[in-house]
């Protein structure tokens, strides 16, 4: 087969994650690999796509390879997506798949993203791999990826690909209606958008949620904001959290975005995603690193689309409220009663504020947060600032710092596991469980 690589790393050819197809290539020299570095080069390929295009019409197999950046794929390969949709690359039946390196944070959505944007340009999607970063190292990872290639290999040749979804039922938006505004107010609630000027849908939404909201706003479009590019994945920021790139952005973000006291996104779906701009902002927040900086702040979204359509970008957007530790005050639409959905936004927005509601987290949260706090764990010597804030923040909530517990589950271990033991006890081990609990309850009865 020819086999086109779409390398989606900023760092090119030093890219982990490309080290696995190179190793694939030596493997299977029977099939021709070449490679487009659309990561490390998004911005040439912006003023002329006709090579990329060439390259990708003439392939057999197309290999997505990228790591897992803030929930999704690098901005630089939503960029080079966008390119291919807008530049009407002809791809329809061809046979493309995924390889993605990341420590598994989310790297289901990141997949999920890619899959769909496949579908929507007709391709034969096979399910993809995801990888450790570091498991080409290892025996058994090098064994996963030669049997993933094997399983691309049979289905290409056996035809076999994921099943193409039913296309979402026709959409049609409602705009929402700006009543007028005269009280005084005060507060610092930010509205993040990227909002073109004849987006009339977006900006009427954005406009109707600052005249009923009680408190002050303040718009920033970051499509106006003087980027450099996206993340380039370099980790020059870990130590020290200053970014490499000189446009500002990591001083811009602390004293202008993170300063107030909510953010609100609003954005029209574009491609399965908020668009390659935001990812491009999302990206760049790495500055931060891994530190839950917001965490305790209430977040909010306002969104131009079918979003009812959009299962993994609604994932995302519960996900990162999740795992950064801030109350998801709601998401407000233009699909059916945008005015009703705007206004419920500003009311549980307003709540949270006055209540300093942040409620515990689930699944998304405490999961993604575990798989940070080994990462960080781990690569202390490097993410100092990570570390420092982990330590602060008590996130280093290992298991075996839990000696107690561990030892009194030994011991009731001991005794359910000895049949006359466990006939004698009886009921008696569900009330010893509940025993904590009915103290709060007779405590909670003499208040």
């Amino acid at each position: 087969m020819n086999i086109l690589i779409i390398n989606g790393s900023p760092k090119g050819k030093y890219s982990i994650t490309l080290q696995t197809l190179n190793y694939l290539e030596k493997l299977h020299p029977e099939h021709k690999f070449s490679v487009i570095d659309a990561g490390q080069k998004i911005k040439a390929l912006e003023k002329d796509f006709s090579k990329a295009k060439e390259e990708l019409e003439k392939a057999d197999l197309i290999i997505f390879s990228y790591p897992v950046y803030t929930f999704i794929a690098p901005c630089q390969l939503h960029r080079f997506i966008e390119l291919m949709k807008e530049n009407g690359v002809s791809v329809s039946g061809k046979f493309a798949t995924q390889l993605s390196t990341s420590k598994h944070f989310y790297d289901i959505t990141a997949h999920n993203y890619i899959r769909d944007n496949c579908f929507d340009m007709g391709f034969k999607y096979i399910k993809g791999l995801s990888a450790d970063m570091d498991d080409l190292l290892s025996e058994k990872g090098r064994k996963e990826a030669e049997d993933f290639f094997d399983y691309v290999c049979w289905s290409a040749e056996n035809d076999s690909f994921e099943p193409i979804p039913k296309a979402p039922a026709a959409f049609e938006k409602v705009l929402a209606t700006v009543p007028e505004c005269f009280e005084e107010k005060t507060g610092d609630v930010v509205i993040i958008t990227d909002c073109e000027e004849d987006n009339t849908s977006l900006k009427n939404m954005i406009d109707r949620f600052r005249s009923v909201l009680p408190r002050k706003t303040r718009v920033v479009n970051i499509r106006e904001y003087p980027f450099s590019g996206g993340c380039l994945g370099c980790f020059s920021c870990a130590v020290s959290g200053k970014c490499v790139y000189k446009d500002g952005f990591d001083d811009f973000l602390r004293s202008e975005l993170q300063s107030g006291e909510a953010i609100v996104y609003a954005f029209t779906v574009k491609d399965h995603s908020m668009g390659s701009r935001f990812k491009m902002y999302d990206d760049r927040q790495f500055c931060n690193g891994h530190r839950t900086v917001t965490m305790g702040m209430p977040f909010g979204y306002l969104v131009s689309g079918n979003l009812s359509a959009e299962e993994n970008l609604r994932t995302i957007i519960e996900a990162r409220a999740q795992v950064g530790g801030n109350f998801l005050a709601g998401v407000a639409t233009d699909e059916t009663d945008p005015d009703k959905e705007i206004d419920r936004l500003a009311k549980s927005l307003c709540y949270a504020l006055d209540n300093k509601y942040v409620p515990p987290q689930n699944f998304y949260g405490i999961g993604g947060m575990k798989i940070f706090r080994d990462l960080i764990w781990q690569m202390q010597g490097m993410m100092k600032a990570d570390h420092k804030f982990y330590k602060a923040h008590g996130q280093y909530d290992f298991p075996q710092k839990k000696w107690p517990r561990m030892i009194a589950m030994y011991a009731v271990g001991a005794m359910i596991g000895n049949p006359k033991i466990k006939a004698k006890m009886g009921n008696k081990m569900n009330e010893g469980m509940l025993m904590p609990y009915k103290k709060i309850l007779d405590s909670t009865d003499k208040k």
